[in-house]
């Protein structure tokens, strides 16, 4: 089964690993971020060696986002970012899971300083 790992940070200025760039991330040591940083690298190659790893990307400042809204039949362009919120969508894990379990046990590493990651599974269709 997929699950998409979105995570959300708010990181000043925009850029990444995002928590480097949020107030929680900033309060850490070189090397606490080192150590996280090393620990990333290990799930990352673990979740690529076992094949759970379909793909993933950081995304751009949503400030260069362009929001297509519907209206009266027809879509409505408008720049971003698209909504008044403390945490914006930096980047995705799309990841294959045996179990729900699993995808929990993984998705859960993912939240970091001044980060949220949320879990949710793949539609499929039928």
């Amino acid at each position: 089964m997929k699950y998409l790992i979105l995570i959300h940070s708010n990181p000043k200025p925009w850029a990444h690993p995002t928590s480097r760039f949020t107030d929680e991330g900033r309060a850490l040591s070189v090397a606490e971020h080192e150590e996280g940083d090393r620990k990333f690298d290990v799930l990352l190659g673990e979740l690529s060696a076992n094949g759970e790893l379909v793909t993933a990307e950081a995304l751009a400042d949503p400030a260069s986002a362009t929001v297509y809204r519907w209206r009266s039949g027809d879509s409505l362009a408008s720049e971003g970012p698209y909504a008044e919120t403390q945490e914006h969508l930096a980047g995705f894990f799309l990841v294959d899971c045996a179990t729900r379990e699993r995808a929990e046990e993984v998705a859960a590493q993912f939240a970091g300083p001044g980060s949220i990651a949320e879990l949710r599974p793949a539609y499929v269709w039928e």
